[in-house]
């Protein structure tokens, strides 16, 4: 049940007055929530991008042009357009009330004349504020932001917030929505935060700081790294450890078995890394000890395990495997591609095998009476790891006793999905991975309720790839450079960028590279890309592995666990489209042999300021957790992680960025709550209740509520 005190706050947009179905309609597009109704607290949270500063109050005789001022002028006249030209500006004729000759024009376009004649009276006093600018040689304002009179100019605002808006929707509809509910915040919530802490950040209540967001007295008010802005966007941070830490809870109270795994003496796991070509790395195998020391614990594992692309941790994945089914249980592996899928499987089958294990790989191609045979030995017991993709957690998929589920890449799946496959067995431990390095402000927020194994070193024979950059009016030399490698034997990818508008176009622009390349190298040359048939994209990536074609033209299918090690040479074209990490993933298919590899990022200028960034970090480091922070600053949480497609939720109000360094506190003191009050019933975790009302983790109280 939701706290009384916050009815207010949750009441729809409709209770405020003059918003009905239309506005409100539109007020759901701006705040995200075109599907359900749109309520007082998605306002609150809509906090401003800019203010206006209005103290700049001069006489007219004093105005400079193309600045913001506030001035008081006398009504002239009005200049409506001529009956025969509509599209003609509407002029209102306006002097100074001061009494000077300068005059000042205020133009609209589109206005109704009563409207006008009643907002410019003739011979009265008004306060236009808006930007000045100067139209043969005359002072003008076009569309003033406030036009007041003597009473409206008290009440009007010295710092004006500026707000993000949607078609259709203007300022003021918005502003008068917001101070309305200003008004419905109730005064008397109680107080979820430290008083010490508090205290310490200068920090005011929850109330104050929307108050003062949204009626900043300075300037300073209305940033992000302000104390208001600082205290909710740390209520925020709080509420998700808080969320976190309960589903921890929940997810290790529902326990394992007692004993479980301690019948494993490790034999599978030797035989394993006996078959592998190198020595595992000092953090595959400080990974590995983790993961064995958490199967043996009563309580259930939920561990993260990210590295590098490269790093090994499809390995580390199957020797986990290997522990459990040691002990007589079952093991998962979930990929979200069946590109993936089956790339890890080519991994893991021959050692799998070598050591006695029986694997099979379950995707959307399995159908029929193939399909029908491995759900009945998967139910049976005879096969003791499956691979699969999202296929694996469908309803008729049985397991005779899963153990340990490996999720790859989760962050593409969302939480929902990863409890899924936990739930196909009974206390079911918890691996994923993830090839995107994490920064730790992202461990934290996406994966706080799990331990963490980190893998930073590059496998043995590993080589730094050789980046450059160049511009697209050199293709026809970086062309010539694909000739000479082709020439050495090389192995070459030739990546053509997403066009997010359009798979089509996107697709049209793959084909065309490989009609020109191919026109070019004949036979050598082959195509993948993600709309051909899974069969057909994995007997294009066969050949390039044989080596039966040597240039692949591919769109971002091949981002993640394409995996051939004679390939030597990627060409990224508009590498300024793609996301740093992106870029990284890519850069990571190749470097892989003993062969020196080259990495030519083609790109159109004139380049913006980010992209310059992206590819001047990509020459100087190949450090996935460097490019991974870097990444952060440059694009923020929710498009590194993919979460804004995948449904995860992203902030509101806080931007890690600037309050990542609050993220730490927020999980500390999200762990000492639950320490002392684990079920929330003290006063301080009642009013914690509120807060995970407001920021919606209210799912995390009816975890609570189950026990």
């Amino acid at each position: 049940m939701r706290p009384p005190a916050l009815n207010p706050l949750f009441a729809p947009l409709s209770t405020l007055p003059g918003i009905g179905p239309r506005l409100e309609k539109l007020f759901g597009r701006l705040l995200g929530r075109d599907d359900e109704r749109s309520r007082l607290i998605d306002l609150l949270f809509h906090l401003p991008s800019g203010f206006v500063d209005r103290r700049n109050r001069p006489k007219l005789s004093e105005v400079k042009p193309d600045t913001v001022v506030t001035v008081a002028v006398r009504v002239d006249g009005h200049r409506p357009p001529p009956p025969h030209r509509p599209r003609a500006p509407y002029n209102v004729d306006t002097s100074d009330a001061a009494g000077s000759m300068q005059t000042l024009t205020v133009t609209y376009f589109n206005a109704r004349r009563d409207y006008m004649e009643k907002l410019f009276p003739e011979g009265e006093v008004r306060y236009v504020s808006g930007s000045t600018t100067l139209y043969d040689g005359h002072l003008q304002m076009v569309h003033p932001d406030r036009v007041v009179d003597e009473a409206g100019l008290a009440a009007l605002p010295l710092i004006d917030p500026v707000y993000p808006l949607t078609e259709g929707l203007h300022p003021n509809q918005l502003r008068k929505a917001i101070a309305v509910a200003l008004e419905r915040v109730p005064k008397n919530l109680p107080e979820w935060q430290d008083a010490a802490w508090l205290k310490r950040n200068g920090f005011g209540g929850f109330a104050e700081a929307l108050e003062r967001i949204h009626r900043p007295q300075d300037p300073a008010d209305i940033k992000p790294d302000s104390a208001p802005w600082s205290r909710l966007a740390y209520d925020e941070l709080l509420a998700g450890q808080l969320a976190l830490a309960l589903l921890r809870a929940h997810q290790r109270g529902r326990g394992g078995r007692s004993g479980r795994g301690t019948n494993a003496a490790g034999r599978l796991r030797e035989r394993i890394i006996a078959a592998l070509p190198y020595a595992l790395t000092a953090s595959q195998q400080q990974a590995v000890a983790d993961i064995v020391a958490d199967l043996a614990q009563p309580q259930r594992m939920l561990r993260l395990l990210q590295g590098d692309v490269g790093s090994g941790k499809t390995v580390v994945a199957l020797l986990a495997a290997a522990h459990v089914i040691e002990a007589g249980r079952q093991a998962a592996l979930m990929a979200p591609t069946e590109i993936l899928a089956r790339q890890h499987f080519a991994t893991i089958a021959p050692l799998a095998v070598a050591a006695g294990m029986r694997v099979a790989i379950l995707t959307g191609r399995e159908r029929g009476r193939e399909r029908a045979d491995i759900l009945a030995a998967l139910a049976a017991g005879e096969i003791d790891l499956l691979a699969g993709t999202h296929a694996l957690f469908q309803e008729d998929v049985a397991f005779h006793d899963l153990a340990l589920a490996v999720v790859d890449e989760q962050h593409r799946f969302g939480v929902h999905q990863r409890l899924a496959l936990a739930r196909k067995g009974e206390a079911v431990d918890l691996l994923v991975l993830t090839a995107t390095p994490i920064p730790r402000t992202l461990v934290l927020t996406y994966f706080g309720d799990m331990d963490v194994s980190a893998l930073r070193e590059k496998p043995a024979g590993r080589q730094k790839v050789d980046t450059r950059t160049i511009p697209l009016e050199r293709l026809a030399e970086v062309i010539e450079a694909v000739a000479r490698a082709l020439k050495e034997g090389r192995r070459v990818y030739w990546v053509c960028p997403l066009v997010e508008e359009s798979e089509s176009v996107d697709l049209a622009a793959a084909e065309e590279r490989y009609a020109e390349l191919k026109h070019r190298f004949g036979a050598t040359v082959d195509l993948v890309h993600g709309r051909m048939r899974g069969p057909d994209k994995d007997r294009a990536m066969a050949r390039f592995a044989a080596g039966e074609t040597r240039l692949l033209v591919a769109t971002t299918v091949i981002e993640v666990g394409v995996d051939v090690s004679e390939a030597s040479v990627m060409v990224i074209e508009h590498a300024e489209r793609f996301g740093l990490a992106q870029l990284h993933q890519l850069r990571g298919r190749i470097g892989r042999g003993a062969e020196r590899s080259i990495c030519l990022l083609l790109y159109k200028g004139p380049l913006g300021d980010t992209a310059k960034a992206r590819l001047a970090i990509m020459r100087e480091t190949d450090d996935g957790f460097r490019i991974a922070e870097e990444d952060l600053k440059l694009r923020g949480e929710g498009d590194l992680l993919g979460t804004r497609q995948s449904g995860e939720p992203g902030f509101r109000v806080a931007r890690l960025a600037l309050h990542g360094n609050l993220l730490t506190a927020a999980r500390d003191d999200a762990a000492l709550v639950l320490s002392r009050d684990p079920k929330l019933t003290s006063p301080r975790g009642e009013a914690l209740r509120h807060l995970l009302y407001l920021f919606a983790r209210d799912e995390a109280i009816r975890l609570l509520a189950a026990g």
